[in-house]
């Protein structure tokens, strides 16, 4: 494989990680949240799991071993409300357009093309939530200097 090959294979294994981690974070978000959004947030679940499903083929037909999801993930903060799934939600789809961003840029074709709408769907569910937009949804200048590379919504716990 070239180098651009395994670029483009340890970005599309951190979306995967990414997805894993935001189905997660929406389990969480859906046992959390309102009445009134529980059905954005099923839809917001569904979404990621068909991502998380999508990448791993991409990641085999690559002749990769996709990433297997941790047992258990850390959440950036306590979540015992509606407020704070809400938040969690946007800061969920946050961290996942980072990651697309990222494949953005090691991917090329069609790839690059899927992981450009992945980043836009991400982007736009992060306005839903928060109720407003960042300039330049999934890159690290854009807030509180974090780093898009490599994060993920929620981290595994060991």
């Amino acid at each position: 494989m070239s180098e651009a090959e395994d670029r483009e294979l340890d970005a599309l294994q951190a979306a995967l990680a990414a997805e894993h981690a935001a189905v997660y974070g929406y389990g969480v978000v859906g046992g959390r949240i309102g009445e009134e959004r529980r059905a954005e947030a099923r839809t917001a679940y569904d979404a990621h799991r068909a991502r998380r499903d999508a990448l791993a083929r991409e990641v085999r037909d690559r002749g990769g071993e996709p990433v297997a999801a941790a047992a258990g993930y850390a959440l950036p903060f306590a979540v015992p409300d509606a407020v704070t799934a809400v938040r969690l939600a946007a800061e969920l789809e946050d961290r996942v357009a980072g990651v697309y961003s990222d494949l953005v840029r090691a991917a090329g074709g069609g790839r690059r093309a899927s992981a450009a709408g992945a980043l836009r769907e991400a982007a736009v569910r992060a306005v839903r939530w928060r109720g407003g937009s960042v300039a330049f949804p999934g890159l690290a200048e854009r807030a509180d200097g974090a780093s898009a590379s490599g994060s993920a919504p929620v981290t595994p716990t060991t």
